[in-house]
């Protein structure tokens, strides 16, 4: 018997000393999917390894940090709110697609120890658009909130070429810093900060955390946009937010959350080393619910 496999007990992979560690990071948590969507993954691929929720708070991020370093089989973790943009100058390295985006959503640790950052929360959101038929190269785009999701989602939509961008973010401090820096990274994309909804835009885009309850107000009200924008949020957990209701209720097209996740996690299998030749990853993280 190879300690390395995972082994089958009455259907179930157990876990043994060979069983890396993989998770993510955020408080709160219990909104989370990869919890649900990562053990079928990692079956479905015979990796030896389990998904974990690790829940704490600003405070606790040094801390936590210095202890899954320390951890020899930590694979890495996926970071979730509020922690994305924090993260970013506690770790050892971060690729330069996180740097642009200002954020971190996914870690691993090298073999070195070091612990090493990128973020694919905006790859995986325009690449969930596109496999929905939403045309995102030289598209007029609205993006309210501009943190951990936000920032990622900011530069990978420069990286896909739209026509333009309009931010929306109530720190004035953090829109000034996030404009700043993709006008460096992408000078050929014009970003632009508005106030209020704009006119003439194709994809309008909630990437603040208002929506995840119930009584949370809505980031924009979708009607007073043009009938055929595409409204889209990156909440996943309720699957249709308030907003996409609101939106869906006056004719609006909408773009659910669900999409952006879909598309990441063959990105994690990548940035974590997990061979996944022959399973149709997508197809199987969309069938899990």
């Amino acid at each position: 018997m190879n300690p390395a496999e995972p082994q089958l007990f009455n259907g179930l992979f157990q876990v043994n000393g060979a069983t890396r560690l993989y998770g993510t990071i955020g408080d709160p948590i219990r909104q989370l999917r990869m919890t649900g969507v990562m053990p079928q993954v990692f079956a479905a691929t015979g990796a030896n390894a389990v998904w974990l929720p690790f829940e704490g708070g600003a405070d606790l991020l040094p801390l936590m940090l210095d202890a899954l370093t320390k951890m020899r089989n930590l694979g890495g973790f996926t970071v979730t709110i509020p922690h994305k943009t924090a993260i970013i100058d506690l770790l050892g390295r971060a690729t330069p697609r996180a740097r642009a985006a200002g954020s971190v959503n996914l870690v691993r640790r090298d073999p070195d120890g070091v612990l090493a950052g990128d973020n694919v929360d905006g790859v995986g959101f325009v690449r969930g658009l596109e496999a929905q038929g939403h045309r995102v190269k030289g598209a007029s785009v609205w993006l309210v909130g501009l943190g951990g999701a936000g920032g990622g989602i900011a530069a990978a939509l420069c990286e896909a070429g739209v026509g333009r961008l309009l931010v929306t973010e109530i720190d004035d401090a953090r829109a000034s810093t996030a404009i700043d820096r993709l006008l460096a990274h992408y000078p050929n994309v014009p970003v632009a900060e508005v106030q209020t909804p704009p006119k003439g835009i194709h994809i309008a885009i909630n990437a603040t955390p208002l929506g995840l309850r119930p009584d949370d107000p809505q980031s924009f009200d979708p009607v007073t946009l043009d009938a055929d924008v595409v409204v889209a949020d990156v909440i996943m957990s309720p699957v249709e937010t308030p907003l996409l209701q609101r939106a869906r209720t006056h004719a609006r097209r909408i773009h659910h959350g669900r999409h952006m996740l879909d598309h990441q996690v063959p990105l994690y299998l990548d940035w974590f080393g997990i061979d996944a030749k022959g399973v149709d990853i997508i197809r199987l993280v969309r069938s899990i619910g």
